[in-house]
């Protein structure tokens, strides 16, 4: 049986793992020449209910990109505001790692290879073709191309192209597969018809940075720089796709982590206002290169779906990360994926697909995702473990813990310990 995932973010990596596994062949197909998209740029792990999330896949057979990021922490429970117990992987070593496992897997990846249309007969895609002209056959398909861009979207909703690490300009614009397949794609909103959000975060060089400054993130890993007061804006945290950033004291502070670059903490803050702060005198933006003005949108190209991960109206198109609902963050991603990529083994098998209970995070957080895009409210809310609505939610339904032997119990209970470890062919 072949799998082809779409997509070589944390999710489609995540898919393609999972699927490897469970023993089909399969196909990893990237548009630009680089894996993990915003996984390069972001560094973030472990925050809040995102713990319990990374040890329930550990759990359950699909630790291995957790161990990855685990492996490379530049900093261990660290706190900041909002948040507890985050570990900092390093997004200048991330990516050769990971690329060298999906590879070692056995997994077919093939870069700057962006697909362009599908073949459709009936209920199913048959096929699938890149913009080379090259067609790619596969049983089951699973897509995980993001919901950022291309480049008329980040004009039309938000500051222009912020020249992300996306580069759509030079690897040309994401394609949504299940539109391209005849099924209407779900957008997220910020406001009244207003569609999509920033992403929420920005990085700088930690060159450009103080002496100061630099060693206080190398040795704690967070640094907050208080903003001079004419420059505090609350009504920018609307703007942010991370609502769980979107608290007061990140309109008056500066939070800079440290991911081996300077993670800043904001949509965007023109750079004339950044560098009245003192260490910030000489501060430059690498990611995105506009970020004194704007930064990518997001959530423009959500799909339709069941809690197995499969695409309403397509039989053999399963989903994972941002395009199977407005998900925030890596481990959100790995979520998804590895059950997208499981479930399109067990579909292509005839068997039937795992649906994870509610009594798991990520069971729960899929299914109540999936329930709030068909609410106008819910699609002005974003869905992560690290904070904001849900995290209130983990916490309320007894679902968040940081003890892990608890969370193992947890697991074994429901007998889903090594699940995804277990081979279908």
């Amino acid at each position: 049986m072949k799998v082809v995932v779409i997509g070589a973010g944390w999710s489609g990596i995540a898919a393609a793992i999972a699927a490897k596994k469970a023993g089909a062949e399969v196909t990893l197909l990237e548009k630009t020449d680089l894996t993990l998209g915003l996984g390069n740029v972001g560094g973030i792990m472990r925050n809040n209910g995102r713990f319990t999330a990374a040890e329930e896949l550990i759990a359950m057979g699909a630790g291995e990109l957790i161990e990855i990021t685990d492996g490379i922490s530049r900093h261990k429970n660290i706190e900041f505001p909002g948040h507890k117990n985050a570990w900092l992987y390093d997004v200048n070593k991330i990516e050769p790692l990971v690329r060298k496992y999906i590879e070692d897997l056995g997994i077919d990846l093939k870069l700057i290879a962006r697909v362009s249309d599908i073949e459709r007969e009936e209920e199913k895609i048959m096929g699938i073709y890149l913009s080379d002209g090259t067609y790619i056959e596969g049983d089951v398909f699973v897509e995980t191309t993001g919901s950022t861009g291309p480049m008329g979207n980040c004009l039309r909703y938000g500051n222009g192209c912020s020249m992300c690490i996306l580069r759509c300009p030079a690897f040309g614009p994401r394609i949504s597969i299940s539109a391209r397949a005849g099924i209407d794609d779900l957008q997220g909103e910020r406001e009244d018809d207003v569609f999509g959000a920033f992403s929420g975060s920005c990085k700088l060089a930690k060159e450009s940075l103080s002496e100061e400054i630099r060693e206080k993130l190398d040795k704690d890993g967070v640094a907050v720089l208080k903003v001079p007061a004419e420059d505090v804006h609350l009504d920018k945290l609307k703007s942010k796709v991370c609502q769980q950033y979107a608290l007061k004291e990140f309109a008056e502070n500066i939070v800079l982590l440290d991911t081996g670059e300077a993670k800043l903490m904001t949509t965007f803050y023109p750079l004339d206002k950044l560098r009245k702060i003192k260490g910030m005198e000489s501060a430059k933006y690498i990611d995105p290169y506009a970020g004194g003005k704007g930064n990518s949108i997001r959530y423009l190209s959500v799909a339709p779906r069941t809690d197995d991960m499969r695409v309403k109206g397509i039989d053999n198109l399963f989903v994972g990360g941002e395009k199977s609902g407005l998900f925030v963050g890596h481990t959100e991603a790995i979520c998804t994926g590895t059950l997208a990529g499981y479930n399109a083994v067990k579909y292509g098998l005839g068997m039937p697909m795992l649906i994870l209970p509610r009594s798991t995070a990520i069971g729960d957080i899929i299914a109540y995702a999936n329930y709030k895009m068909t609410t106008k409210e819910g699609r002005r809310n974003r869905y992560t473990f690290a904070g904001a609505e849900y995290f209130n939610r983990m916490k309320e339904n007894n679902l968040y813990t940081t003890d892990i032997e608890s969370i193992q119990n947890r697991i074994k209970k429901l007998n889903l310990d090594g699940i995804f470890s277990y081979k279908l062919i």
